[in-house]
């Protein structure tokens, strides 16, 4: 029973013992060895590997791209004073890890820490090439070289944390916000502009359009009533004619014509009422059967 026991506790301790003398190394992953507090190995190759126990000890670390985003959005001015908020995000990974340990002190809080110290870098980065452009050039001519030159002016301050900056990006411009509301109010007044011009340019359109509609209008009118004219004259000139000729054929029978146009044209209405004397009256002579009566005077 006893040397069961003595076997269990032999194996148990072969165990711990081999159990801190290995360690695996994922592919994503760097291990830095330490001895005594001082970084003794750094293994950047994944696998089985070996470490001295009791009197060494390991810290991994991730070897994956980070990405850092920027933490807040500060207004940045312009070269022509005025005042945008970018936000942006930065792509990096570890490149020396002994580098990378003695300036963020390794343990899991290496990578936020790496984050807090090069997020200010950054914003200082971006502030210099900025303030350099116009808002024109910010947004669309130079963006891509905005980003391209904030990434070499990275590389220096990069090299310092351990680290490699893969690449950088502007993910949004904005104004401020008293610029934006500025803005706003200027893009509607502009509109409000075009809208009073386009309305002004067509009210004077329409009066134009109005004018001449109202100056071929009396030009036709006049055409015709010229037309019109002249084709009545037309008209009672060959009435006349005809009457002439119809009359000069028979003047006895024209006169008696013209006498009943006569007394047509006395009572043409019912109430009309004459006061004359048949008998000595001239113009009664024609139903007298005396001849024709004499045409009224108009």
């Amino acid at each position: 029973m006893n040397r069961i026991i003595s076997t269990v506790i032999v194996a148990l301790l072969a165990f711990m013992l081999i159990s801190s003398t290995v360690f695996v190394v994922d592919q994503k992953q760097y291990a830095a060895v330490y001895m005594f507090g001082e970084i003794k190995e750094v293994v950047t190759k994944p696998g089985l590997k070996f470490k001295l126990p009791l009197v060494q000890s390991v810290v991994t670390l991730d070897r994956r791209i980070q990405t850092l985003d920027s933490p807040e959005s500060k207004p940045i001015f312009t070269a022509e004073k005025k005042s945008l908020v970018i936000d942006w995000l930065v792509k990096w990974r570890i490149a020396d890890a002994r580098q990378f340990i003695r300036n963020s002190g390794g343990g899991t809080d290496a990578m936020r820490t790496v984050d807090n110290r090069l997020s200010p870098v950054v914003q200082a980065a971006f502030n210099e090439e900025v303030t350099k452009r116009t808002v024109l050039a910010v947004l669309a001519t130079e963006r891509e070289n905005v980003m391209q030159d904030v990434r070499k002016r990275l590389d220096d301050e990069a090299k310092q944390f351990g680290i490699e900056v893969i690449d950088v990006r502007i993910k949004r411009v904005d104004f401020s916000a008293n610029i934006t509301e500025a803005v706003y109010r200027r893009m509607q007044a502009e509109r409000q502009r075009v809208a009073n011009e386009a309305r002004s340019t067509g009210t004077a359109e329409g009066e134009k359009i109005k004018a001449d509609a109202e100056r071929q209008r009396t030009v036709i009118l006049a055409e015709a009533y010229r037309d019109a004219q002249r084709i009545k004259g037309d008209g009672d000139a060959k009435a006349s004619a005809l009457y002439a000729e119809s009359f000069g054929r028979d003047p006895a029978f024209a006169q008696f014509y013209r006498s009943l146009d006569a007394y047509r044209a006395a009572w043409r209405n019912k109430g009309d009422v004459m006061v004359v004397d048949p008998n000595s009256s001239e113009f009664f002579k024609a139903m007298r059967g005396g001849g024709p009566a004499p045409a009224p005077h108009k």
